[in-house]
């Protein structure tokens, strides 16, 4: 594999969570969120340059918490008022010999070492590779009191990490801000470059409710039960 650098980007607040402390600290197993993230990178690539982006205000309570866990080694970037300066600081604390750029959400603990590795291989024949799944519940388009129903068999949910090109990531992150920008996707294809999709995982889910720290754990559950039975 190329010589790869991944930015985590932790921002969360925790306000949707309805928790005292940001969702990305909060415990999920035995582990915080960010910690099960961070290492489960690690595990995946580990020759990996890891960087995880925090609120400034955020950094000495993470370097506290992770003292008392095993935590895979990283370096830590203060992050911006928006997404994409976040990454945008991260991507300064990448060496210059890092060739593909995973970026991932810090709540996005369960994503496979399998499909770690598939993006980051694809990301190798592809400018911007992104995985996604395919909606399972109807939609409808809502305009003031009408609404009309949208064919889910054209939408796409999209996930990370998103796996890019590192210099072409970087050009990218040097134009103005948009407040267009979604994602790291959208920013890439902003500069006229293509974005490759690839199938994600349905347990690759985003931890922002309560409800879905019931159903990380339950995939927590259930992936050391499988492992335990082999």
């Amino acid at each position: 594999m190329a010589t790869t650098g991944v930015i985590i980007v932790a921002g969360g607040s925790g306000r949707r969570m309805g928790a005292a402390m940001p969702k990305q600290f909060m415990m999920l197993g035995n582990e915080p969120i960010l910690a099960r993230s961070i290492n489960r990178i690690h595990e995946a690539l580990p020759a990996a340059e890891i960087v995880v982006v925090l609120p400034e205000e955020h950094i000495a309570l993470w370097r506290n918490i992770a003292a008392r866990f095993e935590v895979a080694r990283h370096k830590i970037a203060s992050g911006g008022a928006e997404r994409f300066f976040s990454v945008k600081n991260g991507l300064k604390e990448l060496s210059e010999d890092v060739k593909i750029v995973a970026v991932h959400d810090a709540v996005r603990p369960l994503a496979s070492k399998k499909l770690i590795i598939r993006l980051i291989l694809e990301a190798e024949k592809s400018v911007a590779v992104i995985p996604v799944v395919a909606p399972v519940d109807s939609f409808r388009r809502t305009e003031g009191n009408d609404s009309e129903i949208i064919d889910r068999s054209a939408l796409r949910i999209v996930q990370t990490p998103q796996v890019f090109n590192a210099d072409i990531l970087r050009k990218a992150y040097e134009q103005e801000f948009s407040a267009t920008f979604t994602d790291d996707a959208s920013v890439v294809e902003s500069i006229g470059e293509k974005i490759t999709l690839c199938e994600g995982e349905r347990g690759n889910i985003k931890i922002t409710t309560p409800e879905d720290m019931i159903i990380a754990n339950a995939l927590i559950e259930a992936e050391q039960t499988k492992t335990e039975e082999y």
